[in-house]
């Protein structure tokens, strides 16, 4: 018999909704010629800024270095990106986006908020806030697990 505690409840369901919206922005993406593995790290240079490290950049897209190697060399060949050395550690390539990067990111930004109005019409902006609200505490609440230093 399934649990009505929302405690138990929570886990599953922000799983299989997290599937599923990650599967529908896939979808309604790849309908208009883009597709997660070229859009993501786009937008995740604009929003940490430019000259973002290549392993920071595998680890906010979740992919490994080596795969991520790839996916900027496509990315560097469409003009989207360039790397850079970084100048404290020649070791380090920094990406950043260039100007056709940027014009990018503004066209999937605009398909993305085309697509997040639609699944979340439902929900009125004081729901959406809650909902931000309470996913930024599961947020740091995970980090600290992550980091082994609980305060409970």
């Amino acid at each position: 018999m399934p649990s009505s505690s929302p405690r138990d409840r929570f886990g599953i369901r922000f799983s299989m909704l997290s599937r599923l919206w990650r599967r529908t922005i896939d979808q309604q993406m790849a309908a208009v010629g883009l597709s997660d593995i070229s859009w993501a790290p786009l937008i995740h240079l604009a929003e940490s800024g430019d000259g973002v490290s290549q392993k920071e950049l595998a680890s906010l897209v979740g992919i490994d270095g080596s795969s991520l190697v790839r996916l900027l060399d496509t990315l560097e060949s469409r003009g989207h990106i360039q790397r850079l050395t970084a100048p404290e550690d020649r070791r380090v390539k920094l990406v950043m986006l260039t100007e056709a990067g940027k014009v990018a990111v503004s066209q999937i930004r605009e398909q993305l908020r085309h697509i997040e109005q639609q699944m979340l019409a439902d929900l009125t902006d004081p729901q959406l806030e809650a909902m931000l609200d309470a996913l930024e505490l599961i947020h740091r609440r995970i980090g600290l697990l992550n980091s082994g230093s609980t305060d409970e």
